[in-house]
């Protein structure tokens, strides 16, 4: 009997220690490609990868729960509607590519909200080495390599900033379900836009609050925090509507004006994401699906495109 009591005991804090892990920062890798959803599709917005490290406050304000840094390295590519174009007169979309360096934070409230401010840097054209990743994945896939990159828009220095603001609007009382609003802003020598929408996540497990989720890059804490690194298993939905005032990689660059192919950018857009995200202790996973209708102002661009993404994240102190 006492033998029994004491092994509950063991059994009890060992299950408490579990649930009280805590983790303040995370190392992510996010990739995405039409190649996700498609093994034949090589088009338009054709691979993005980012590297970034994320980490927290050790302070944070009194009407703030956390607050949270990120250092970001990327490279977006774009194509025409196939790697293949060796005649200028098909090239329905600018070869392009950017390459930057970000710094970013993000601030969680205690009313459900969160603000975050980021910033860019880096290049647009042949700078960016465009040309040789997507040389380097035709490789690595037995694709046949690309041509047309001599036709990409031009080299130009970018600077972009960032703001989001997302709001809870309901959740259910079981915690299975919430919406919440969803607004973005950018402004820059790459791309100038502003998008609004929605963010809806359905549980598997109960949901946990924007300020503590891995749908929202939050599920950091620190000895600071009330809050410890749960797991979590859900599908989500984020559709949002951006009006775009400018885009680099489509019009070129206002600071270099020698770019062959460019287009006007098509004012509205509707993007949709679909995915789901679930984490197993210090690794975090996400696979998601985005539709988005046409960017620019070209006759023999699809009015849909649809590309894949990927995304792991490894918790650690």
């Amino acid at each position: 009997m006492k033998k029994s009591f004491l092994l509950t005991l063991l059994f009890i804090n060992a299950l408490n220690c579990i649930s009280q892990v805590k983790y303040s920062s995370s190392f992510n890798i996010i990739n995405d490609n039409d190649l996700y959803i498609s093994t034949s599709q090589d088009r338009y917005y054709t691979n993005g990868v980012f590297l970034s490290y994320n980490y927290m406050s050790k302070k944070a304000s009194e009407d703030q729960l956390k607050k949270i840094y990120s250092i970001q390295l990327g490279q977006r590519m774009y194509s025409p509607f196939k790697a293949n174009v060796r005649d200028i007169r098909e090239h329905d979309r600018p070869f392009a590519a950017y390459l930057y360096a970000g710094f970013g934070f993000r601030n969680f409230y205690k009313n459900n909200t969160y603000f975050g401010l980021s910033g860019e840097i880096g290049v647009i054209g042949p700078s960016a080495f465009g040309e040789e990743s997507m040389e380097f994945v035709h490789n690595i896939y037995g694709f046949a390599p690309a041509t047309g990159w001599k036709y990409q828009i031009k080299d130009a220095f970018a600077l972009n900033f960032k703001a989001e603001y997302l709001k809870e609007l309901t959740a259910s009382s079981n915690k299975y379900f919430d919406l919440n609003w969803k607004n973005e802003a950018t402004l820059g020598t790459v791309f100038t836009d502003v998008s609004t929408g929605f963010h809806g996540r359905i549980g598997i497990k109960p949901l946990q609050k924007a300020a503590n989720s891995v749908a929202f890059n939050s599920n950091l804490n620190n000895d600071a925090t009330e809050t410890n690194n749960e797991k979590e298993l859900f599908f989500y939905i984020n559709p949002m509507l951006r009006y775009t005032l400018y885009d680099a990689t489509i019009e070129g660059s206002f600071l270099n004006d020698n770019s062959i192919i460019t287009y006007d950018v098509r004012p509205l857009v509707l993007t949709t994401e679909v995915g789901f995200w679930f984490t197993t202790n210090r690794f975090n996973f996400k696979y998601m699906i985005v539709h988005h209708t046409k960017k620019l102002e070209s006759e023999n661009v699809s009015r849909h495109n649809f590309y894949g993404g990927i995304q792991i994240n490894y918790l650690f102190n």
